[in-house]
């Protein structure tokens, strides 16, 4: 496939990026057994993000991803925000704690961090993806100059038109069962909740660009599915969480490995945005939090982190940012490489080669 010549991709097989939970450890192992691995430095900051690929580059000499968030700005708004504390309040009482006095923005948006922007173009990562949106032109331009290859999630085909204007390479086609969050670029507008075979087809016959299919893709057949469709690779993530090289913690592993994993769920309660996560302590806050709009994203993300941190210092883990798609129960726990050779020998043996 021509799109994925320059990688020397073994198996078209992208492993997600997944903020927080994917480490040079995982992106490397996964590019050294033939796909593509992944780093999200979207919560971090330019020094952090340098120092995480350096690790990448020390530990393998194959291509890899770098993904960024490219979210809008944030609008504070205190009255809502003290609205929201005041209704977490009680949850956060249990454990002995209290609120934050006031909320923070925590993560940059590409759009807005020259510093990110001018570490990618300094050392040129192979491939750079793009989640909640697009960075301005400029910054498209720059990159294309360094000869980075190009990624851009959508969950519609208006956000791949956006993409594919933009000069983007490759689409990723974000279904509705992917885990963590939806890369919708405005998260007000409706959403129309395509899952992944539907909008890999609508993208492969409304664009000319290669589409990456992604969510619900948990095995070799999963992948065989998303080229028989059309799709030039899948992406996935959730697979890769019981990885021993991810971040996950051993609360999100056992969880990963019980009744949660059949009953993810779409909310923005934790961060502001709607991600998909296992069933736990905080999906479970819904009806209690039902008729309140969280703060804007990441916002909301700061009283969420501080509710998981009180919660953990008690011993209860059920409020942390658990993502994970819909094919959560699939998932297999053996180190990063030797999942990607399973997924090989899968592949192989739905085609039959």
């Amino acid at each position: 496939m021509p799109f994925l010549d320059p990688l020397g991709l073994t198996l078209p097989l992208i492993q997600a990026p997944m903020a927080g939970v994917s480490t040079p450890a995982l992106a490397a192992a996964v590019s050294n057994a033939g796909a593509l691995g992944s780093i999200g430095v979207g919560a971090t900051d330019a020094a952090g993000a340098r120092a995480m690929i350096g690790e990448v580059r020390a530990r393998t000499d194959r291509p890899f991803n770098v993904n960024l968030f490219v979210h809008g700005p944030a609008t504070p708004d205190p009255a809502r925000e003290a609205a929201w504390l005041a209704a977490l309040r009680p949850v956060f009482a249990e454990y002995g704690a209290a609120p934050p006095a006031t909320l923070r923005t925590i993560y940059r948006s590409l759009a807005e961090d020259a510093a990110m922007l001018a570490m990618l173009v300094e050392i040129a990562p192979p491939v750079v993806s793009f989640h909640f949106g697009l960075p301005p032109a400029g910054a498209v331009a720059a990159l294309r100059a360094r000869g980075i290859l190009m990624l851009a999630t959508a969950t519609s085909l208006a956000e791949a038109r956006a993409i594919e204007a933009a000069g983007i390479d490759a689409i990723v086609a974000q279904g509705i069962e992917a885990g963590g969050h939806r890369g919708m670029f405005d998260p007000a507008a409706p959403d129309d909740a395509l899952g992944t075979m539907a909008l890999t087809r609508l993208l492969m016959r409304h664009t000319g660009l290669p589409v990456i299919a992604a969510g619900g893709i948990m095995d070799g057949a999963g992948i065989a599915a998303a080229l028989d469709l059309g799709a030039v690779a899948a992406q996935m993530g959730t697979a890769f969480i019981a990885c021993p090289e991810s971040a996950a913690d051993p609360a999100y592993r056992a969880a990963l490995a019980g009744p949660a994993a059949f009953h993810t769920t779409l909310t923005a309660l934790i961060s502001g945005r709607p991600a998909r996560a296992l069933a736990n302590r905080f999906t479970a806050l819904a009806d209690a939090l039902a008729g309140l709009a969280p703060p804007d994203y990441p916002i909301a993300y700061d009283a969420g982190k501080a509710l998981h941190a009180a919660a953990r210092a008690r011993g209860e883990h059920g409020f942390g940012a658990q993502w994970a798609g819909q094919g959560a129960p699939l998932a297999r726990a053996m180190p990063a490489g030797e999942l990607v050779e399973t997924l090989r020998k899968e592949l192989r043996a739905v085609r039959g080669a």
